[in-house]
């Protein structure tokens, strides 16, 4: 079957009634709720949602569980999603359970339910091996992934905050989407988090300019502080030490990195309080982050008590205060390494 982008999506939608299976396929987070929004928007009246969407995962074994939900007739719905998340699993299973499955997925897709739309979802495919040949010829293909290549997810991630930023009624200076984009080096899920950020700045001047994307979005340099992130957890404050300084020798604002320190910290306390998430992807949609910085959240949220925790949160206002009111910029941060640590500092400012 066709393969489509994901801002062809509903057009598709539109113009094909008779859709009965898609594959999202990539890795973007952000790409893949928008088409998960699109589907359920379509198919499901607001008022049936709780029983005609549904969702599984053949990573936690439910791909069978999903077959089944699509051939069961929905409640106060015409229509149902099914949903079958980490569909990639299915390739890393033994042989005769991976060949099961497979045919088991082939059978459903040959008699599909009327009433059903069967969405499975892949972050990668083996496109040579037989779910992914299966999938490619009996499903639509909706593109959910970003390019590999630097530039060009900087200028997709460009078109979106435009797209993005009209669609809240504000207005991008020139320059301003193309700012945003290559300071969040393409990310969506940060994209759109800032984009929120800057639309609460503008109020109802409902205009931003930039100068004001460059002032108030934390760049993806900052955001690289998961670098530190593990060197804390692990009470290691020399290593954490060692890449502040790096970032000051490069110029980074003092403020700058505290603001990256202090959004990682919050997406770890917020990591903490996840009951069902297991690993990054599961975390992902949750904490608003690209899977691998979620996982990083989750690992460093095990290895940090509850109680550092709530300190840190303390120690990262002080360090607000101390540098808005002129302390010398290198010593509080290094200070409050210290204190995110866990450790004794050798010397308070």
């Amino acid at each position: 079957m066709a393969r489509i982008s994901t801002r062809e999506l509903a057009a598709r939608l539109e113009k094909d009634k008779k859709i009965s299976a898609i594959l999202l396929l990539g890795d973007e987070p952000y790409l893949r709720d928008k088409c998960r929004v699109v589907l359920i928007d379509h198919f499901v009246q607001e008022a049936a949602r709780a029983w005609a969407v549904s969702r599984f995962s053949a990573d936690c074994g439910e791909t069978q569980a999903a077959l089944d939900q699509a051939q069961t007739l929905p409640m106060l719905s015409s229509k149902q999603v099914v949903f079958l998340e980490d569909a990639e699993a299915i390739e890393a299973l033994g042989e005769k359970n991976r060949k099961e499955t497979v045919e088991s997925i082939l059978a459903y897709l040959n008699d599909p339910a009327p009433f059903t739309v069967l969405v499975l979802e892949a972050a990668k495919l083996d496109m040579r091996m037989q779910l992914g040949k299966n999938l490619a010829e009996e499903t639509l293909v909706v593109e959910v992934g970003t390019s590999d290549d630097a530039g060009a997810r900087v200028a997709s991630a460009t078109v979106i905050a435009s797209d993005l930023a009209r669609q809240k009624g504000i207005e991008l200076e020139k320059g301003a989407a193309e700012e945003l984009a290559e300071l969040v080096s393409g990310d969506l899920l940060r994209l759109e988090t800032e984009l929120e950020k800057l639309v609460t700045f503008a109020a109802s001047r409902k205009k931003i300019t930039k100068a004001e994307v460059a002032a108030l979005v934390i760049s993806e340099k900052t955001t690289t502080i998961w670098e530190v992130a593990g060197f804390l957890a692990a009470q290691q404050p020399k290593a954490a030490l060692e890449f502040i300084n790096r970032l000051f020798r490069e110029g980074e604002p003092a403020l700058l990195m505290l603001g990256g320190i202090t959004w990682m910290y919050r997406k770890i306390v917020e990591a903490s309080e996840l009951r069902s998430a297991s690993n990054g992807w599961q975390a992902a949609r949750a904490l608003g982050m690209r899977p691998e910085q979620a996982e990083s959240a989750l690992e460093c949220s095990r290895k940090i008590s509850k109680e550092r925790l709530m300190n840190g949160i303390r120690a990262l206002k002080n360090a607000d205060v101390q540098l808005k009111s002129g302390r010398d910029e290198r010593t509080v941060m290094e200070f409050l390494v210290w204190e995110l640590s866990g450790a004794k500092s050798p010397a308070r400012y």
